[in-house]
């Protein structure tokens, strides 16, 4: 799938869910789902400044791809990266660079998250941006 059908699919899954009380148990149990990173893999250099929570995420590129795996601390923060690594994973450089995070508004979720939470989604997406950026350049 694209990087647009994989939001699209959240987009409409979202859809699907009542309310916000909704919504919040899915993001949970998306990060349930993350096998998180082991303990080597969680340094600073992994380390999502400007989060409330501790968020790292990592990136391997192989076959000309990008793959993510991120971890957290913290139960929605782990669910959010979750979701951005399903969304994002396994695709090339270029078009990580080329996709938007309009899904985010499309599903209200900066206007579920406080100011803070809201920031390190923020920067949970640059991270991502950043590491297309870095590995486009390697190749």
């Amino acid at each position: 799938m694209t990087i647009k059908e994989n939001q699209q699919e959240i987009i409409d899954e979202f859809a699907f869910l009542d309310d916000w009380e909704q919504k919040y148990e899915y993001i949970i149990d998306l990060g349930k789902e993350l096998k998180g990173l082991p303990d080597e893999k969680k340094t600073d250099d992994n380390l999502i400044k400007g989060c409330q929570s501790k968020v790292w995420i990592d990136a391997e590129f192989k076959d000309g791809k990008l793959f993510f795996n991120a971890d957290s601390d913290g139960i929605l923060p782990k669910g959010i990266v979750s979701l951005l690594v399903s969304i994002y994973s396994g695709h090339s450089t270029q078009e990580i660079l080329d996709s938007d995070f309009e899904f985010i508004s499309e599903i209200g979720l900066q206007e579920f998250l406080s100011p803070s939470r809201a920031n390190g989604l923020m920067a949970m997406t640059k991270q991502i941006k950043f590491y297309a950026v870095a590995y486009q350049l390697k190749s």
